[in-house]
């Protein structure tokens, strides 16, 4: 299956202008949800003269300025901001960009330090997630095969708490929140990507394609390389990019994964149907089956979640501020959507109920990628403090699934 998205987050709208030349005004449509201090962003035309925008909402007869994000890439430019508090489905907000002859400097709330092996995106200073760039090699005495890069760890809570784990004794081939394949068949022959132990092949971190920091989110774009390992050495069959945001949201943290699938020679790339592989997420050793617990879009609870689908999927655990937790929410467009899920049940390790998650759309069929096309898999993320609900999860899932429309006024 072939997924196109040329968007994230917004709707195209083709912008007109308003009576004040070159402002653009539009509307945000609620839509059929309720909205909770929601991301919205617009595709705006490229303003002669002007190197950035303005946003502000229009209130009866005032204008209330509204912290905003510029993105211009080639000849498109995206506004991003905040939704802020909440708007009630049905409701209707009017906002009116202004072009601004000199950009807005890219400080603000949400920022991205490099530290030459990794990057932190981090929210008014705190730290958000960690994308390790630089190979983390195993402990000592371990098989140097278990060298990875190219993973996130940590994924910090609001309180400071790392809710990630890394190349834990039963699983050293585990990297915190990784996105590798298990069963990928090219050329006629199967190799695993996944189990490193195995020595067939491995995801490598690529160039850093860029970083973006402001107001709204910060955020990076990085190249990484599925390789696999022959007689003949060693090729790259696949090529990947990972656009990573977090979002200035108040109270919590919370962050989009996307993940761009190609294969990188003239022949394609099957992912053979297996039980796990794709976007996993081992959790903090700290997180047993005596203090930690999940929950799925369908009701399910740990003991039954192993192979069923679910639109979302959280987990919350005890830490040392109390207690913080991870949302994890797959996109309706995804391959195989709503995807299966592979989770360890309260048995794992030896009884001690260890915690891990899998979104894996190839759990229970075949997905083939074909030479010269694109594949995209999107999902949202959202660490917080104290308990999840059902019906938090369902609101935020909404706004990710399907977000408020932007129209020409």
């Amino acid at each position: 299956m072939k997924i196109t998205i040329t968007c994230l987050l917004f709707f195209f709208l083709i912008p007109g202008l308003s009576s004040k030349e070159g402002e653009i005004s539009f509307t945000v449509q609620a839509g059929a949800f309720d909205r909770q201090d929601c991301v919205v962003s617009a595709e705006i035309p490229s303003a002669k003269d002007a190197s950035d925008w303005k946003l502000s909402e229009r209130t009866g007869k005032k204008r209330v300025q509204v912290p905003s994000q510029t993105v211009t890439t080639g000849d498109k430019t995206i506004l991003y901001w905040i939704l802020t508090g909440r708007t009630k489905a049905g409701d209707v907000r009017t906002f009116i960009a202004e072009p601004e002859k000199k950009q807005s400097a890219r400080k603000g709330a949400m920022q991205v330090e490099d530290t030459q092996k990794a990057l932190i995106l981090k929210k008014d200073g705190k730290p958000v997630l960690q994308y390790n760039y630089a190979y983390m090699e195993p402990p000592t005495g371990v098989d140097a095969a278990f060298r990875r890069s190219g993973f996130i760890h940590p994924a910090w809570s609001p309180a400071g708490n790392v809710l990630t784990n890394i190349q834990p004794k039963d699983h050293y081939h585990h990297f915190g929140i990784w996105n590798p394949w298990t069963h990928v068949v090219y050329d006629g022959k199967l190799y695993d990507l996944w189990n490193l132990g195995e020595k067939q092949g491995t995801v490598r971190a690529g160039a850093i394609k860029g970083t973006e920091q402001g107001t709204v989110f910060s955020g990076y774009d990085a190249a990484l390389d599925h390789v696999i390992f022959t007689p003949e050495g060693e090729k790259v069959i696949m090529e990947e990019r990972w656009k990573v945001k977090t979002w200035n949201i108040p109270g919590v943290f919370l962050w989009d994964f996307e993940s761009h699938l190609h294969p990188s020679t003239s022949l394609p790339v099957l992912l053979e149907a297996y039980r796990y592989a794709g976007f996993g997420y081992r959790a903090t050793p700290e997180w047993t089956k005596e203090n930690c617990e999940m929950m799925t879009s369908e009701g399910k609870t740990r003991q039954e979640i192993d192979g069923t689908t679910a639109r979302w999927i959280y987990i919350t655990g005890e830490t040392k501020t109390g207690r913080s937790g991870l949302l994890f929410m797959g996109h309706p467009q995804n391959h195989n959507a709503p995807e299966p899920l592979r989770i360890w049940d309260e048995q794992a390790n030896g009884g001690r109920g260890d915690a891990f998650i899998n979104f894996a759309p190839t759990k229970n069929k075949d997905w083939q990628l074909n030479a010269g096309e694109q594949y995209v898999l999107r999902y949202r993320a959202l660490s917080y403090e104290g308990e999840m609900t059902p019906a938090q999860a369902d609101r935020l899932w909404n706004d990710f699934a399907y977000p408020p429309v932007v129209e020409i006024k």
